[in-house]
């Protein structure tokens, strides 16, 4: 009972926990909605996925959501973008964002 104790409290804490960090290049990326960006050029559409379970525990949806949108951000800077816009939802760890270039700068 005791290992199955310690088990499940590893697992939660493992649950909360960010694994996903931004680049510097990143940090400058903003998450934006579509109103936002009427004004920019769309570069490209990036699909992204982080694991949204740990085995039977699901993870914390609010740490789900920013990882995603950190791993957009990430994506964005190698496709010359500057804000990213989600898609679609979040499903089963998955999201998809569209890339877009709204800084007059470069």
């Amino acid at each position: 009972m005791k290992k199955l104790s310690l088990l499940l409290v590893a697992v939660a804490t493992m649950s909360a926990c960010t694994w996903v960090k931004p680049t510097e290049q990143a940090k400058s990326v903003a998450v934006a909605n579509a109103s936002n960006v009427r004004n920019c050029a769309l570069m490209r559409e990036v699909s992204v996925s982080v694991t949204s379970k740990i085995g039977p525990i699901q993870r914390n949806s609010d740490k789900v959501a920013t990882e995603l949108a950190t791993l957009a951000r990430n994506e964005a800077v190698t496709f010359a973008g500057d804000t990213v816009v989600p898609i679609t939802g979040i499903e089963n760890g998955h999201q998809t964002f569209n890339v877009y270039k709204c800084s007059k700068k470069r």
